[in-house]
């Protein structure tokens, strides 16, 4: 069993050295999938800087190759500083621990371990028989964060679901007759691109696509994003729940060129594009369903649905997160409600969400929660 130093001769530099390796590893949100963001940073024996990468794209090189290329000969007795464990197995790359050993590599902070059953001891472990010294946990809960769908799914095999609504201060997604274009402002919008493109597939309902016609894609000029590391943005997988396979073909969801799964009862006859799924009390298991996801490594899933959906993946206890964009917009009693839920005869009953975060965009609000624990 390997044992990781949790005090170094540094500690000061060994935060410093990782908040720069967390860093460089978010230039990979967008386009990893369904790989982790890693970032390395590679310093001498005098504590400067000689080499430094990012995972960009699954396939390619890894974080630790890039900073090792750069370091070239420099590497020689450095401290390499890496957001997840180096792995140590031979996946589509050669593993990264060997990497590190073949460099010459003194010492490696990492900040977390790998939680992939493939990985997770046995970088380290390679370093240390090697002789490398290794010190955990420097800003792990960064690095976690950053990837917490790939945790999420290496660990129950499902991803991490992030529930979006756009409501009015009265709690409505749209008016009696469903107009709700647009509730929320530009910069809203932005921010929801953004997440759109950050996630691995936008899930929505048949409800949504037959009523709005989404396409469910990422908007480069709405998004804005900077620093793009590919030439062209990498869109989401889109899923849609068609139950019972009505959706009609000509939606911009089978008619863009994008893939589209379709998710349909597991009693239908099956057909290209399609994902069966078991169905429970008349509707699609959305336990089952993303156990289906994650078999697909999908790390995180972003919902953009009616409220049956939303209200469903709520009481399945599927739902990981909650975003909730507030305009300051009264829309009156007879609004579309945000989200359906059961009629509970109890307080009790109620799902507690817990705030983590408050953003205003514009005139907008955006709250971010998680649900909370039983």
């Amino acid at each position: 069993m390997n044992t990781c130093t949790s005090f170094t001769e540094s500690l000061a530099d060994d935060y410093h050295w990782m908040a720069q390796a967390i860093a460089l590893a978010r230039r990979g949100l967008y386009t990893t999938s369904p790989n982790p963001r890693v970032g390395c940073i590679v310093v001498d024996e005098n504590r400067h800087k000689v080499g430094e990468g990012y995972h960009v794209q699954a396939g390619t090189e890894h974080a630790e190759v890039h900073a090792l290329a750069m370091a070239g000969t420099k590497a020689k007795n450095s401290t390499a500083y890496v957001t997840l464990e180096p792995c140590s197995h031979y996946g589509r790359t050669p593993p990264c621990a060997d990497a590190l050993i073949k460099a010459g590599v003194r010492r490696v902070v990492v900040a977390m371990t790998d939680p992939n059953p493939q990985v997770s001891g046995r970088g380290i472990a390679k370093l240390q028989q090697a002789g490398i010294e290794v010190s955990c946990d420097i800003l792990a809960a960064e690095a976690a964060k950053l990837n917490r769908g790939f945790i999420k799914r290496m660990v129950v095999q499902k991803p991490y679901v992030t529930v979006k609504l756009a409501i009015s201060l009265d709690g409505k997604i749209a008016l009696a007759n469903g107009a709700s274009k647009w509730i929320t402002g530009p910069q809203a919008r932005k921010d929801v691109q953004r997440h759109r493109a950050s996630s691995c597939a936008v899930l929505t309902g048949w409800g949504t696509a037959q009523a709005d016609d989404p396409s469910l894609l990422v908007r480069a000029e709405e998004a804005q994003i900077d620093q793009y590391p590919l030439p062209h943005i990498r869109q989401p997988l889109r899923v849609v729940i068609d139950r019972n396979n009505t959706l009609a073909h000509s939606l911009q969801l089978f008619t863009d060129g994008h893939p589209t799964i379709k998710v349909v009862g597991d009693s239908l006859p099956i057909q290209p594009g399609q994902l069966p799924v078991a169905t429970k009390d008349n509707h699609i298991d959305l336990n089952e369903l993303m156990l289906v996801l994650g078999a697909r490594n999908l790390n995180e899933v972003w919902v953009e649905a009616g409220p049956d959906l939303a209200g469903a993946l709520l009481m399945s206890g599927e739902v990981d997160e909650l975003i909730v964009y507030q305009a300051p917009k009264l829309l009156g009693n007879t609004g579309k409600s945000m989200v359906s839920l059961p009629n509970f005869s109890d307080l009790s009953q109620a799902i507690d969400l817990v705030l983590v975060e408050q953003t205003q965009l514009g005139q907008d609000l955006k709250q971010t929660f998680q649900i909370k624990a039983f």
